[in-house]
């Protein structure tokens, strides 16, 4: 299985992800050519060498009219990690809306599949954003994260996660580095807020590096990309990325991304199996609904014969281990049986992410799963029957939608 797993060791920044993936591309040049034709305005990205502690890799400049985005001073608010702050003023009436972002990233020259991922990306921000100020998704001005550079960084990291195409996609836990930060609304602790709150749920640690090293772009991106977090898997590694950011610490100031071969990781579960005869169908299917409903993994029937020629269905729930006790309860409560037969399994899954596409009929969660050489998208199906049934049209009609 094709895996990509991002070494965080020093945070995580959209420039140095992006930097990092570049060094696995096989035709960086081709890439940043893809990436400058996509129609981001007036902004052109390169990358070149760069050296941190004695370690060659990549760095990525982003330029705006003919200059490069650096920042303005030595306390920049994320201390030369990526250009998505505050500048001297070469575009400082660029902050932006969610509903102005997503109208740009709409109009660029990438596939739906990269709009889609950006286009959540901007979500997680938004959100994080709103949280943060006590206000709504459409309210948020996205400020630093809102500049041209940032949406340049982000949809750079989106067109390479397609084109490299890795089936699963982990990270080690995120430094966030300490101290302070300078922003657009004040001085605020590391992290900054908004990056706080995209990174809830996620691992994290500070081993008092002075400065801000996870971005709240940096974090957008792990959150939206990776399947897990924690230590690297086993793997045949192929490629080794350096994405370096633009100051000087101690340590190498990067984001290291491997690509390679791991083996697929089983799941165990547990199969519950009962035969019934004697409910009516709808009550089949309310206990199976429930037990879905509660957590499990996926629930079916079979049609059987069983003795004295009776018509009877077997039931069968699949669960995670840890889930065993609470649905051998809710089928002895929710059916008619009175035993129950227990198989254990191994499963293998691919990761798979949620997104959402808007529609001129409105929005659709689609689930898309990497495999070798592309991916399996699935609109989701009470989404589109929702739609299918409020506008009077097919859910092909919905499906169809969702694929343009």
């Amino acid at each position: 299985m094709t895996t990509l797993y991002f070494e965080c060791g020093m945070g995580a920044a959209g420039d140095m992800l992006m930097a990092a993936l570049l060094e696995l591309h096989g035709d960086p040049e081709g890439f940043l050519a893809r990436l400058n034709a996509a129609g981001v305005p007036g902004v052109t990205v390169s990358a070149g060498p760069s050296v941190k502690c004695g370690v060659a890799g990549t760095h990525v400049k982003v330029m705006i009219g003919g200059r490069e985005e650096e920042p303005a001073e030595a306390e920049h608010e994320h201390h030369g990690h990526e250009h998505e702050h505050e500048h001297e003023h070469a575009h400082e009436h660029a902050h932006s809306d969610y509903h102005g972002i997503g109208h740009l990233i709409e109009r660029l020259n990438v596939s739906g599949g990269v709009k889609a991922h950006a286009l959540e990306v901007y979500r997680l921000i938004a959100e994080a954003e709103s949280r943060v100020h006590g206000t709504t998704v459409e309210q948020i001005h996205f400020h630093e994260v809102g500049e041209l550079d940032a949406v340049a960084d982000i949809v750079g990291v989106c067109m390479l996660m397609e084109e490299l195409a890795p089936e699963a996609v982990a990270a080690s836990p995120v430094n966030t580095g300490s101290g302070f930060v300078r922003c657009a609304h004040g001085i605020l602790p590391v992290p900054a807020p908004a990056t706080a709150a995209i990174l809830r749920g996620m691992p994290i640690y500070n081993d008092q590096i002075a400065g801000e090293l996870c971005t709240p772009t940096g974090a957008a991106l792990l959150k939206h990309f990776a399947g897990g977090f924690g230590r690297m898997p086993v793997m045949a590694v192929s490629k080794i990325g350096y994405g370096m950011g633009s100051k000087d610490f101690e340590r190498a100031n990067c984001v290291r991304a491997y690509i390679g071969e791991a083996e697929r990781e089983a799941e165990e579960v547990a199969e519950l199996v009962c035969n019934l005869d004697d409910m009516t169908p709808e009550a089949v299917a309310f206990a199976a609904q429930l037990l879905l409903d509660e957590g499990a993994v996926d629930v079916y029937t079979t049609a059987i014969g069983m003795k004295k020629g009776r018509m009877g269905v077997s039931f069968t729930c699949m669960c995670r281990s840890g889930e065993r006790e609470k649905m051998l309860s809710l089928i002895f409560k929710h059916t008619s049986t009175l035993g129950i037969r227990e198989y254990t399994s191994r499963r293998y899954a691919l990761p798979r992410e949620e997104t959402t596409v808007q529609t001129r009929y409105g929005a659709v969660r689609v689930k898309t799963a990497r495999v070798p050489g592309g991916e399996k998208s699935k609109p989701e199906y009470e989404d589109a029957a929702k739609i299918a049934r409020e506008r009077g049209i097919s859910l092909q009609d919905v499906f169809s939608e969702v694929k343009h």
